[in-house]
C-alpha cells in the first residue's frame, strides 16, 4: 500500500501530520497530487469545533490546485502532468437536486476536505468530471483562490445584482473582500464594507469599496447618506454573527435583500421582521459554496486578473507547521488569506 502525507484533524485545535494510504481510483476519477491548499473561514470553524465536529478526525482542506499525477481510464481528456482546480462538490448525480444541477442540496453530496478527507495532503482524488483544467501561465498561489472565488460568483449570481444597485458587505476579512471585488465587477454602486478592523476597512476600500466604516454607531448614517437616504438595495452578511444579519435587516431599502453567506452555529437564528418583509417585499437569498459553471466562471476572472490577489497570497507555511498555520489565523488574523504549500510544482 502506497503511504502520503497528510494533516488530519484528530479534535478541535488539534492536527497530527500523519502517514496515511494515497487514495486509488477507479475508472472515472482522477488522482492529483496537491501543490496548494488555502485555509479557508469554513476550515477555522471546524478548527475550533464550531461545524462538522462529528466528522473528526479528518483531512481538511478544499481551496486548492495541483497537478494530474493519474487519470482513470474513462479520464482520457485530463492528462497526467496538467495542472488542475477542482469543484469540490460531489453530488450523487441522479437525485431531483442533481438534474436541477442544484448540487448543494443533494442529499448525498459530500464535499472535499469538510465532509471527506480533503486537501491537507499529499494528493486527494476526485471524479474526473469536476477537475478543471488551469491556463499554463496561472501561478499555483493564484489557482488556489479559484474556489472561494467561486463563492462570490455564485453569491451574486443567486443575488440577481444589477448595475448600479447598492450594496453593503458587512465583514472584510478574506471572502469580504472578495465580495466587494465581484460586487465592483458586476458593476454594483456604491459599495460600502464595514468591519470592525480599520486595517481590513483600508484593505477592502483600495479594493474597490466606495466606503469603509469601522465604526458600527457610523454604519446606518453612512448607508442612508451614500443611498439617498432609501437605504441598500442588498446587504451580504459574510461574517456568519446572528447579531450581523440582525443588522442587515436594518440597513436595506423597501424591496431590498439580505444575503444570507457567513455561516453560524447549527442552533444560530436571528428574528426576521415579518410584517416588514412583507409589507416592503424584502427578501433573504442564501448562498454556500460555488459549484459546476460557478467554478469556470471563477478562474477565467482570476486568469484574466480581474480580482487583485497581492493581499492573499503573502502567507504561507509547509504542511509540516499547519498547526502554527491555524493558531497564528485563531489569534492574529493579520493577513487576508493563508495556504499551505505541500509539493512544489
Amino acid at each position: 500500500m502506497t503511504m502520503m502525507k497528510a494533516a488530519v484533524l484528530t479534535a478541535p485545535r488539534r492536527f497530527e501530520l500523519r502517514e496515511v494510504p494515497r487514495p486509488r481510483i477507479g475508472a472515472d476519477e482522477v488522482l492529483i497530487r496537491v501543490i496548494r491548499t488555502g485555509i479557508c473561514g469554513t476550515d477555522l470553524h471546524m478548527f475550533h469545533g464550531h461545524y462538522a465536529a462529528d466528522d473528526l478526525p479528518i483531512i481538511p482542506g478544499h481551496e486548492f490546485c495541483g497537478i494530474i499525477e493519474e487519470a482513470g481510464a474513462n479520464q482520457r481528456h485530463l492528462a497526467p502532468g496538467r495542472m488542475v482546480v477542482a469543484d469540490i462538490n460531489i453530488g450523487c448525480g441522479h437525485c431531483y437536486w442533481c438534474r436541477r444541477n442544484e448540487v448543494l442540496n443533494c442529499p448525498g453530496m459530500a464535499q472535499l476536505g469538510i465532509t471527506r478527507d480533503g486537501a491537507f495532503a499529499e494528493c486527494v482524488a476526485l471524479p474526473g468530471r469536476l477537475v478543471i483544467p488551469a491556463p499554463d501561465d496561472i501561478a499555483p498561489e493564484i489557482l488556489a483562490l479559484t474556489e472561494p472565488v467561486a463563492c462570490v460568483v455564485r453569491a451574486a449570481r443567486k443575488a440577481q445584482v444589477g448595475i448600479a444597485q447598492s450594496v453593503v458587505v458587512l465583514g472584510a476579512g478574506p471572502v469580504g473582500n472578495l465580495h466587494v471585488q465581484m460586487m465592483r465587477l458586476v458593476g454594483a454602486a456604491p459599495i460600502i464594507v464595514a468591519d470592525l478592523s480599520a486595517e481590513r476597512c483600508a484593505m477592502a476600500f483600495d479594493a474597490g469599496a466606495d466606503a469603509a466604516v469601522s465604526d458600527p454607531a457610523q454604519l446606518k448614517a453612512t448607508v442612508l447618506e451614500l443611498t439617498g437616504g432609501r437605504g441598500a438595495d442588498l446587504v451580504i452578511e459574510s461574517v456568519g454573527h446572528p447579531a450581523l444579519y440582525a443588522t442587515a435587516f436594518d440597513l436595506i431599502r423597501k424591496g431590498g435583500h439580505v444575503a444570507f453567506f457567513g455561516l453560524t452555529g447549527a442552533d444560530a437564528a436571528v428574528p426576521v421582521p415579518i410584517l416588514r418583509t412583507i409589507l416592503e417585499e424584502n427578501s433573504l437569498k442564501g448562498s454556500v459554496a460555488g459549484m459546476g459553471q460557478d467554478m469556470h466562471d471563477a478562474l477565467a476572472l482570476l486568469a484574466h486578473g480581474r480580482f487583485r490577489t497581492d493581499a492573499f497570497t503573502t502567507a504561507s507555511y509547509p504542511l509540516e507547521r499547519i498547526q502554527e498555520a491555524f493558531e497564528t489565523l485563531a489569534e492574529r488574523p493579520a493577513d487576508l488569506k493563508t495556504q499551505i504549500v505541500i509539493s512544489q510544482n
